[in-house]
């Protein structure tokens, strides 16, 4: 069986955050309101009220968690840009002094020998946009491209590789059609047109950076999804289900068509936001590597509510839980990446683990250490299903694990830690757990093995921005 030590040489490793979740100054220096900004003060959206505001104080204290990442030995640091920062309504004027911040965060990365993977929008959109109809409107694809490009225009000479989107099934799950995260509808499934815009907004940004000389990735989450029996009402639930989660973000980059939605009772037009020519624009600037974040499997049965949903989420059981209530699964990683193979065959391009993590209750002992050994036993076991799926065939290129710091874990708050590294957010310490020493150690032990089979491009020759 493999293990995590036998992945290959040239794999690249880093760490994941999120411009909302750890940045905070949300009035300075011209930033303008996002959809969060909003949604945080409605009442109840949010346990105990927490917001954003302040969150990590990243925004001025990125050199201290630059010098984290420093001592972790990264090679990558994946975070995003926050749209209303570079671009406060969303159109318009364009924000110099926000620029500046990533001008300065990407120069201090690059000092420290680490190479920045900015992620162009992760769920941040400016309320401007969201107030002429958000990711409904198609507009908002367009205007997406066009902050795209001011971006890349500024930071391009510097960064190699750009991810697009962050979890666009999440975004309007969530966002759009339950009403849990910003913009906060409750749509069902009037939210699938979100779908379609957003992914018509990746492929207008991916024909900018392509046309840049730049590598494109989308990042999304994706989950195996297990039948809850093999009965065939179960069996036929579990694959309508896969198709929303997993394939509806996913076979329209790679084959250039939505899958199968009848049971949602949906056209291939996504109830006529498809329009000639679109899926062409989606699927036309090609993938540089495919983002996965995964973090549990999904187990499915036959729907028992009137709801209109083809499916019922059931529970997994007989498995440990990490503090968020998740099932952890370390197996279902391999099971996820050699299932991708399977399906897209030569389509797929090289994967990249986006995020992989879990939430632990862990605070400072007396003598101010944090124990959290759950997380080490977490990361451990999915590492070693990762370089199972490696064997097994699976190009997979580099893993950044969710999340550098403890962070404002969206309608949870500041209730649920990710981090490698504690944050006191009363007084913004930062105090590295066991976990961080894990790290930084398995990337030490890893390195130091002898050259073996490394991680490239085409004809083996390496790729500056995925490993």
């Amino acid at each position: 069986m493999p293990n995590r030590l036998d992945l290959p040489a040239g794999f690249r490793w880093g760490v994941s955050t999120a411009a909302y979740q750890i940045e905070g100054a949300v009035e300075e220096d011209g930033r303008g309101p996002s959809v969060w900004d909003l949604f945080v003060e409605r009442p109840g959206a949010v346990k105990d009220g927490h917001t954003g505001r302040v969150a990590c104080d990243h925004y001025h204290r990125y050199r201290e968690d630059v010098e984290l990442m420093r001592g972790l030995g990264l090679d990558g640091y994946r975070f995003s840009i926050a749209w209303p920062r570079v671009r406060p309504t969303g159109a318009g004027a364009v924000n110099i002094g926000g620029l500046d911040f990533y001008d300065r965060l990407v120069d201090e990365l690059l000092g420290a020998g680490i190479t920045p993977l900015p992620t162009l929008f992760h769920w941040d959109l400016p309320q401007a946009l969201e107030d002429g109809g958000g990711w409904l409107a198609r507009d908002t694809a367009y205007r997406f491209a066009e902050y795209a490009e001011i971006v890349v225009d500024r930071l391009g000479d510097r960064v190699p590789a750009w991810i697009t989107l962050n979890e666009p099934f999440v975004h309007m799950v969530f966002g759009y059609a339950l009403g849990i995260h910003a913009p906060g509808h409750a749509l069902m499934l009037d939210a699938l047109p979100a779908a379609h815009h957003q992914l018509l907004g990746h492929g207008l940004a991916a024909a900018v950076l392509r046309e840049r000389g730049h590598e494109v990735l989308i990042a999304n989450n994706l989950t195996p999804v297990w039948p809850a029996s093999e009965k065939p009402q179960d069996v036929a639930a579990a694959a309508a289900y896969d198709a929303l989660h997993n394939r509806l973000f996913t076979d329209p980059l790679l084959l250039g068509r939505y899958p199968d939605l009848s049971a949602y009772g949906v056209g291939d037009d996504l109830g006529g936001s498809v329009r000639p020519g679109d899926l062409e624009l989606i699927t036309a600037p090609g993938l540089d590597g495919l983002g996965v974040n995964y973090y549990n499997p999904t187990r499915i049965a036959a729907p028992t509510e009137p709801d209109g949903l083809p499916f019922a989420e059931a529970e997994i059981e007989g498995v440990p839980r990490t503090a968020f209530g998740w099932p952890v699964v370390p197996d279902g990683l391999r099971e996820l990446l050699v299932g991708l193979r399977e399906r897209y065959g030569s389509a797929l391009p090289p994967i990249t683990i986006t995020e992989n993590g879990c939430s632990v209750t862990d605070e400072p002992a007396p003598d101010g250490t944090v124990h959290d050994q759950p997380r080490i036993d977490y990361l451990a076991g999915h590492l070693d299903a990762l370089a199972a799926a490696i064997a097994r065939g699976v190009d997979v290129r580099g893993y950044y694990t969710w999340s550098l710091i403890d962070n404002f874990e969206w309608a949870e708050g500041y209730h649920q830690r990710f981090g490698l590294v504690h944050v006191d957010f009363e007084t913004q310490k930062r105090t590295p757990k066991a976990s961080y020493a894990w790290y930084r150690d398995l990337i030490a032990a890893h390195r130091a093995r002898p050259a073996g089979k490394s991680c490239g491009g085409p004809m083996g020759a390496p790729r500056i921005g995925l490993g």
